[in-house]
């Protein structure tokens, strides 16, 4: 498949001056919707493809092969730019290589690598470790050198507000800048003073996960281009799952089940008209 028009976008919007949310997505039929409803750009997290491939909590125990296959599967069901969170890369710097090759084939317009220790060493659990910042680098400069297409977009990703302090989140942001990154993302951070001052010291758009309320206007200004606002769809598809499934094993009768996609939705978020086109032309249907 041809990925180029979408990381054209997801470029055209980060080079450009305005802040936007992100659709937070976990499948194909997920990224399909945030498609039809209008989202720029999807958001597909390293918690959400833990939940939607394990049914596990993000503690790292995906593998790149199943991160890499869901994010393949989103991709290729629309036309929706996808910004991915890698994680560590899967292990050092030479792993991260392996990641942005696999990322980057399944069709992703950007991906984020961070500095944070993982998985957790023994001992640590509760206690997150930041990785030194020639690590971090060397993950950056690891990351650049394995991407083929330049479209595609490497965002440095630092925890550093919130595991260390601000003045080290700008040693880190700076020297991800410096080794080449496109983007920096600042997770968890807590204060809008924060963003403000790592955005005075860097010359390259921000991602925001976490952190205050968003004011998307004063975000554009400070050079934000990314808000993301966490990752409700999949909670509320698992609460609908679970209601749906206790109100039937409590003996709620089939047909008074309210609250589900009719038919239309179904038909609109898989692309049936396209299949019966298919069906038509190609099996003389």
């Amino acid at each position: 498949m041809d990925w180029s028009d979408r990381r054209t976008r997801f470029r055209a919007l980060i080079e450009g001056d305005r802040c936007v949310h992100p659709g937070s997505v976990f499948d194909a039929m997920s990224a399909r919707i945030a498609e039809d409803l209008g989202f720029e750009i999807g958001m597909f997290a390293g918690s959400t493809a833990s939940l939607a491939v394990l049914g596990a909590p993000d503690h790292i125990v995906l593998t790149l092969p199943e991160f890499a296959g869901q994010a393949y599967r989103i991709c290729r069901a629309g036309n929706l730019a996808i910004l991915v969170d890698a994680d560590h890369g899967y292990g050092n710097a030479l792993n991260v290589m392996r990641t942005v090759e696999e990322l980057e084939t399944a069709g992703v317009s950007a991906a984020s690598i961070e500095d944070t220790e993982l998985p957790q060493p023994f001992g640590s659990v509760g206690t997150p470790r930041m990785l030194s910042i020639e690590e971090g680098v060397g993950k950056m400069k690891a990351a650049i050198e394995a991407r083929q297409d330049p479209k595609f977009v490497i965002a440095g990703r630092t925890s550093a507000c919130t595991i260390s302090d601000v003045n080290d989140c700008i040693a880190r942001a700076k020297a991800y800048e410096a080794a080449g990154v496109d983007m920096i993302f600042l997770a968890g951070v807590k204060t809008i003073d924060d963003i403000e001052s790592v955005a005075t010291e860097i010359n390259i758009p921000m991602v925001i996960g976490g952190g205050p309320t968003p004011d998307l206007d004063h975000y554009s200004k400070i050079g934000v281009r990314i808000a993301l606002q966490g990752h409700k769809p999949i909670m509320a598809a698992v609460q609908g799952v679970y209601d749906t499934l206790k109100a039937l094993r409590d003996g709620v009768p089939h047909g008074d089940i309210e609250y589900y996609a009719k038919p239309n939705l179904m038909t609109q978020v898989t692309r049936s008209g396209d299949y019966d086109r298919w069906m038509k032309d190609f099996l003389g249907g």
